[in-house]
This record gives C-alpha cells, structure tokens and sequence, in this order.
C-alpha cells in the first residue's frame, strides 16, 4: 500500500527545496500531499506543488468547503508529517501548542511521526528560546534533521541552513518504514554515566551526556515499542512516551535493569557505566586537610551487559564501547567477552563523536561484520541502529 507525506512548508526563502523534497519523495514511490502557511506562498505558489504532486494544496483553516473541520482531516491521512523548512516561528508555534492557522492545527493534531527540518539565521537558530523549543519537540518524539552550517540566504555564515535534501528523505523514508517496526516490542534502554560516591560531595564518573541512550529512547517509541528508560547523572528529560527510571550508580543501574529484564524483548546498554566504585563511600565529607584522601579502596562494579547477556535467551542485547584507541579490535574482543548480539562502538577522542556532542561516528560490529557508519545527528543514528537491531531478531 502506498504511504503518503504530508510535506508542510513554512515561510523561508529555503522553500523552493520543498519541490526537491516533493519530487524525491515521489521518485521514492511515496504519495505526496502539501499543506503550505500563508507566509510560504510568497517564496513558491500553491500552483508549483499542485503541478508537482496533482494534489490539492492546502493553505488556509476553511479553504475547503466541502470539509469544514480541514484540519483534523489532514492530520489523519498521511503516514509521516515532514515539516521543511521549519521557521523559528513556526517551531516556537508548535513547541508551545500555538495552533493559529492550518498548518500548526494540522501538526499538533496528528498522530503521525513528525519530521522537522528547521532553516534559519544562524543566530536565530542558536537562540536560547529556539534551542529549549527543539529540545521541548526531540523530547515529545519529533525527529530533528538539524541544520547544515553554510552560507546563509541573509549573507551570514554557519547554522542555520536547511539540511541536504538527501538527508531529509532519508529520515523521512526511515520513519516511514520503520514507524511500526518495533511495535510489540518492549526495549530497555540504558543512558547517561553512573558516579560512584566517594563521600556526599565527591564521586568518581565519566564524561557521557547520556544523549545517545535517550536518543534511542525517543526513536524506540517513534517505532512502536513500549520503553523504558533506565538513565544516569543526566539533565536531560525523559522523552514523551516513555517510561523513565532515574539511577545513580551502577549497582543501582543493575537492579533497574534487572528487574525489567524479564518484560523486555530487547536491551541496548548505551550507558557508561563505571568500571570501579569506592569500596567504603564515607557517610561525611573527606578532609584533604586530615588526609582522609590520600588512599581509596577500590572494587569492580557489576558487568551490567555481561550479565544480561548470560541469560538473556532469546532478546536481542546490544552494548556500546566507548573507545579512543584500537576501535574495532577491541570491540570485537568485547562481543566475545560479553556474549551480546552487537556492540556499537564509537572514538569518543574524535570531535565529531565525542562524549557530549551532537553528532556521532559508531562502528557496527556483529557475528556478521563490522561496518563503518557514516557521521550524523544521534537522533538519525538511533533509528538507524534500531533498524539493525530489528534485522537481529529476524
């Protein structure tokens, strides 16, 4: 059965990029329905995407007579809303639930994923408001092709432009394809990095952010499953939809894990967690004065993946390795050593998929292969591996 896209097109000078959108799309045997703001039609006419996808355009709240409530019947029909290019404007409408006119009453309306592709001024796009709007969107499920950095339409360079058109199908054909994909399924995500106490004040911990791990959570839910998210020491929100279980250590993560473990039909161990804790953690602070700091005893933590793995008899477990050396080599040998179904493994030493960043750069590596995947977003990674994952079980 053919799927349809509702492409919905804001007012930016990067709107004449739709019609590419529109067009790849349909080459991609996809049907294509447009829904344009008011301010859009200045850049490209109604009559451009009518001739592009001989379908009715929609702009206006009542520009159809014959359907007097347009704008919940839009919401229902299409397989995937994609919102490119997305105004700060109309991401600021649609993160704050602003519904004042078609195209806002049709996205906060839909059940459909929602892709969003933001365009703007580098400025703008760095905003603090804006920033806190994409995160409010990432979190409620919405999948964010982030803007490439480039030369901008006002003369300025850097973020802000409306990522490749490639990149933009691409996501849009993954939740697509993979909307329903995990639908039944009941995933376990582990995120962030644990700390071990050493007293109330100090602890020992890594440099994780935990936004891989609650990446996949988001994507996890956009496909269908029931998740739960078992996370560290992060800031982040749980995302809308799922159900989210807030550790410390890695003895408390254990025990999250452990007991869900029997619900779930799939772990994925994105965590980092600490490889030694304290063996005798203080009940008050350390004095450096009295020398109370200058020896701690130190005992290994529970191999979550491990031991997850040892009886984990017919659920797909995947693990990171967070490595700066030697990547595939070692995340072959802890494959082995783990008896898990994957490892992701990731150069945290490079820039682009370092602890904390936006992007990432992982290595596959299975009893079938090892695979280079290309740099992107973590939110277009998370899919991705999720796809992997799927092809695990079958």
């Amino acid at each position: 059965m053919q799927k349809t896209v509702l492409l919905c097109v804001t007012g930016c000078i990067a709107a004449y990029k739709s019609c590419e959108i529109a067009r790849a799309l349909q080459k991609a045997g996809v049907r294509v329905k447009v829904c344009m703001t008011e301010h859009a039609t200045s850049f490209v006419g109604p009559t451009t995407f009518r001739a592009l996808t001989r379908e009715e355009v929609a702009v206006d709240l009542f520009d159809n007579p014959s359907d007097p409530i347009h704008h919940i019947s839009l919401a229902k029909e299409p397989d995937v809303v994609l919102v490119a290019p997305a105004t700060a404007n109309v991401v600021a409408k649609v993160a704050h639930g602003q519904a004042d006119d078609l195209l806002t009453t049709t996205v906060l309306a839909t059940d459909a994923p929602v892709v969003v592709a933001p365009a703007m001024n580098v400025g703008m796009w760095q905003a603090e408001a804006t920033q806190k709007n994409i995160a409010t969107l990432e979190q409620r499920g919405f999948d964010i092709v982030r803007p490439a950095t480039g030369y901008l339409a006002c003369g300025d360079t850097g973020e802000g432009k409306l990522a490749d058109v490639d990149d933009i199908v691409a996501r849009t054909l993954v939740a697509l394809k993979t909307s329903q994909a995990l639908a039944g399924e009941r995933v376990l995500i582990t995120a962030g990095g644990t700390r071990e106490a050493i007293d109330p004040v100090r602890y020992i911990g890594n440099r994780s952010s935990g936004k891989m791990g609650h990446a996949l959570a988001r994507a996890a839910r956009a496909m269908g499953a029931e998740v739960t998210l078992v996370t560290a020491s992060t800031q982040l929100s749980i995302p809308f939809g799922v159900e989210g279980v807030r550790v410390e250590s890695a003895a408390q993560m254990l025990d999250a894990v452990s007991q869900r473990f029997d619900a779930c039909t799939m772990l994925i161990c994105a965590a980092a967690v600490a490889d030694y804790a304290p063996a005798h953690p203080a009940s008050h602070k350390l004095s450096k004065a009295d020398g109370e700091l200058t020896h701690i005893d130190l005992v290994k933590t529970a191999d979550i993946l491990a031991e997850m793995s040892r009886v984990k008899g017919n659920r797909v477990v995947i693990g990171f390795a967070a490595e700066t050396n030697d990547l595939v080599r070692r995340a072959r040998a802890k494959l082995e050593r783990k008896g898990c179904d994957a490892i992701v493994a990731n150069d945290v030493s490079r820039a682009e998929s370092t602890f904390g960043s936006d992007t990432n750069a992982v290595t596959w590596v299975s009893s079938q292969g090892v695979e280079e995947l290309p740099c992107t977003g973590k939110q277009a990674l998370a899919f991705e591996l999720l796809r992997r994952a799927v092809a695990l079980k079958s």
